[in-house]
């Protein structure tokens, strides 16, 4: 991609003026570090309020009424089985049950719902699912909104102190507390925290009023990384692509039991062929023995030196201390406690698999 073509975030000007270094990510200028640097921008979200500017992703209102039966068919999901206010997280899913992109969907009304999709897939993602929509009876609008996200123990009494009442929102419910705004009690760090879409004027105020308090630092894609890294969380083009499907990525839990059975969603053919048949690789986490981590890429063996995976993202864990990887493995080593070997430019390096997450999520559920 040229730097022509690549996208700029609305609050750009905000970030270069607190010193930002930019890095690209999926077609976009990202801020990827403050001058607090990962480390502290890392354990600063677990410990107060990390404010992430995450208007790369993409917010869709489907509205109709057909809107559940588009959203049925474009996701293994139940949508019109969601109370309303309640978040589901979901994919849209190619014919052979591949993952084309993760998102969370929220219902707003009888026949209104919010779909958050990634940066990299924004454009797929749009052209799918009007694709989809005309055969049914609902309306894609994609929002042009500014997206952020405050994440950390503290967010809620930040948002709190800026004018905000989260109240008696819990852990994936959304709702629209102001005409054009939409919030949701969600994120990508394993801690309580919140996703806000609102006008770029307003954000430009919420922003202000937030970094008032001391609680409240940028944070930029670096820490993201490692934040939803040790919570577990799969990062699309990674973790999960069109090649893996959800059965392999460990992620059934985000299909409830009636739809895997006789769900009519693209690909529920292939998956339940899949999940009959049991997935040749399974998603793990990786723990590196000693300090070096270990990057997307690397291959994994086995002790008699055979081939047994890959890693898919890998770094240094701040809040565990130690490293942490995901990965594929094949099914028969993918339990806890198994030993592998990974190869880092020709050192092999011991790699056990390890539970997820690495640190315990932290959201309100209660």
């Amino acid at each position: 991609m040229t730097g022509d073509d690549t996208k700029h975030l609305p609050l750009e000007d905000l970030h270069a003026a607190v010193g930002a270094r930019f890095g690209a990510f999926a077609g976009w200028s990202m801020p990827l570090t403050y001058p607090a640097g990962v480390m502290k921008e890392h354990l600063h979200t677990r410990e107060q309020a990390g404010l992430f500017d995450i208007s790369h992703m993409k917010l869709f209102e489907v509205s109709g009424p057909g809107a559940a039966a588009l959203l049925d068919r474009a996701c293994p999901l139940d949508a019109g089985a969601l109370d309303i206010s309640q978040s589901k997280y979901t994919f849209f899913l190619n014919e052979a049950a591949g993952i084309i992109d993760d998102l969370i969907v929220t219902r707003l009304g009888d026949e209104r719902f919010m779909v958050v999709a990634n940066a990299g897939n924004a454009a797929v993602d749009e052209k799918h699912l009007r694709g989809l929509a005309e055969d049914f009876e609902a309306k894609v609008d994609a929002l042009d909104r500014v997206f952020l996200a405050i994440q950390g123990p503290e967010a809620w009494a930040a948002l709190a102190r800026a004018g905000i009442e989260t109240g008696s929102l819990l852990f994936m419910h959304g709702i629209e507390p102001r005409q054009n705004w939409f919030m949701s009690r969600s994120g990508y760090t394993g801690e309580d925290g919140f996703e806000i879409g609102l006008p770029e004027a307003d954000a430009r105020d919420l922003v202000a009023r937030l970094l008032e308090d001391e609680r409240v630092l940028w944070i930029g894609l670096a820490a993201r990384d490692s934040l939803r890294l040790e919570a577990g969380l799969c990062l699309h083009g990674q973790d999960i692509t069109p090649e893996i499907d959800p059965a392999s990525a460990g992620l059934m839990w985000a299909i409830p039991k009636d739809i895997r059975a006789a769900g009519a969603f693209i690909g529920a053919d292939a998956l339940r062929a899949i999940v009959e048949r049991g997935p040749a690789q399974k998603r793990v986490g990786l723990k590196p023995e000693g300090r070096q981590p270990v990057r997307a890429g690397a291959a994994l063996f086995d002790a008699d030196g055979n081939q047994a995976g890959h890693v898919t993202s890998g770094g240094f864990g701040p809040s565990a201390g130690h490293p942490v990887a995901m990965g594929y493995v094949s099914t028969a080593l993918a339990k806890p406690g198994a030993k592998l070997l990974a190869d880092v430019r020709g050192t092999k390096i011991p790699i056990d698999i390890n539970p997820l997450p690495f640190t315990p999520h932290r959201y309100r559920k209660g």
